[in-house]
């Protein structure tokens, strides 16, 4: 097994490790397993190649010992390879089919890329960061580029304009399509109406 796969040994060690990395490629294999054995060799590559800490890590479960972990995650046949991202299986790939591991590999390996990296050393904040019970221009929101986050939304969606524009379209939208008339006409209330 390559040093950049890690073996699971408990239900708690692999919830540690998904927290541990934005993306986390999962083997459920069995020792017992032909096609496990065919396709350990390229699982190992992918992990040699593109395990990026924090990003992209590579693990793998003996469904055997790891029963509880399998059955969490609904394995039923060998091998099974788990895309997960944040808790969730973004891809899964049934059997020993190294073009679409490597795909699925290559494609989180891409996503994670372009996202920040999670910190090993214990939760990070990913707040924007408020400071309670202050209205000066330190307590609004710092955006990544260093200015103000609020200033620049203004108009972008969820921006204050954004949302005046859709409150009035919803308004005038609703105010045309009432037919207030013919509402009170048929209604069960009407007093003028002939029984």
């Amino acid at each position: 097994m390559s040093k950049k796969i890690i073996p699971i040994t408990s239900s708690s060690h692999f919830n540690t490790l998904l927290s541990q990395s934005t993306y986390t490629i999962v083997d459920f294999y069995a020792d017992w397993c032909g096609p496990c054995k065919t396709i350990a060799p390229v699982f190992a590559q992918l992990a040699e190649k593109e395990t990026q800490q924090g990003r992209v890590q590579f693990c793998k479960v003996d469904v055997d010992s790891q029963q509880d972990v399998a059955r969490k995650y609904g394995v039923s046949a060998m091998p099974t390879f788990l895309v997960i991202k944040g808790g969730s299986v973004t891809d899964t790939i049934r059997g020993a089919n190294p073009s679409a591991l490597t795909a699925a590999v290559r494609k989180a390996v891409n996503d994670a890329s372009s996202l920040p990296a999670k910190s090993v050393g214990g939760a990070a904040f990913q707040s924007k960061g408020y400071t309670l019970g202050s209205s000066s221009a330190s307590s609004r929101p710092v955006n990544s580029a260093g200015g103000m986050a609020g200033l620049g939304n203004l108009v972008g969606e969820n921006g204050i304009v954004d949302v005046v524009v859709r409150f009035i379209a919803l308004y005038v939208v609703s105010l045309f399509s009432l037919d207030s008339y013919g509402s009170a006409r048929d209604s069960a209330f009407n007093v003028r109406q002939r029984r």
